[in-house]
């Protein structure tokens, strides 16, 4: 049966292209300069343009709508956005690496999430003028076209990863190539529903700002996505992060993929429950 579609969600993704393609310009006028950078948390850069994104999306996004929480890579969390029903989840520059850089494919990534699931997400890449949209019973398009992932993987899927997870597929048979390693995690995941990869993971960390848009495009897109550890992945809980991911629009390949992660990442020594998530 159809997911229903949840009331006012056709509002909120015209709100968040909007939102998304105003951020890009902001972004492109950093893009390919001399830009102030910095490090956070040790190894994670954070540029100027990355601020600026933020700044104008919890202006553009929480001016619209002062009811919904809010939680970004960039913001200092608050944990008023436990008790709202629905919430932003955005992270104004994924790929920040890459952008800093110079390269093309970085994103910026937009979920809406209620009850710890999300409902509408944009993961959009500037650059290459990539828009992926998906809204809970409405279906994925990029730049407007359906998008639905077709049929059983190749004889030799696509699935970029770590060197290790790569040994790791190989061990239990799986022949595949490598695939292009995207910096931006969301724009990773997109090209599943897009069928641009026939799989792609991510390692233990991953925070719910790098995966939330992705999200929902991937599952309206008919593709699977999950916490090899825990499942569907739960949005908004006290802690953001998840264990290894793994997106794929073939179902036979998750086990091969949920082991090989398994093995190199591992699981949390304490898995909290869904509500503490």
């Amino acid at each position: 049966m159809p997911a229903a579609i949840p009331q006012g969600i056709e509002d909120d993704l015209k709100l968040l292209k909007s939102a998304a393609v105003h951020a890009g310009i902001i972004a492109l006028g950093f893009f390919r300069t001399e830009l102030r950078t910095w490090t956070k948390n040790v190894t994670s850069p954070v540029s100027e343009a990355d601020i600026a994104v933020d700044h104008f999306l919890i202006g553009a996004l929480r001016g619209a709508r002062p009811d919904y929480g809010w939680l970004s890579e960039e913001t200092a969390d608050s944990p008023a956005r436990l008790e709202s029903e629905r919430v932003f989840i955005v992270d104004p520059i994924d790929g920040t690496r890459g952008f800093i850089k110079g390269e093309d494919s970085w994103t910026i990534s937009l979920a809406v999430v209620e009850a710890g699931r999300p409902i509408a997400g944009v993961v959009y890449a500037p650059v290459r003028d990539e828009m992926y949209v998906a809204g809970l019973g409405l279906g994925a398009s990029r730049n407007g076209v359906p998008m639905r992932v077709e049929g059983p993987a190749p004889a030799s899927p696509i699935i970029p990863a770590p060197a290790a997870v790569h040994n790791e597929l190989a061990a239990h048979g799986v022949d595949h190539v490598a695939g292009p390693a995207y910096p931006s995690l969301a724009y990773r995941l997109v090209q599943v529903a897009a069928g641009t990869l026939d799989a792609a993971v991510a390692r233990r960390g991953a925070q719910d700002w790098d995966i939330a848009g992705a999200d929902i495009i991937l599952t309206e897109a008919g593709a699977r996505f999950e916490d090899v550890c825990l499942g569907t992945p739960l949005y908004n809980g006290s802690d953001t992060r998840h264990a290894a991911l793994a997106a794929t629009a073939d179902a036979s390949l998750l086990s091969p993929l949920r082991d090989a992660l398994r093995v190199v990442y591992g699981c949390p020594q304490s898995q909290p429950d869904a509500q503490n998530r």
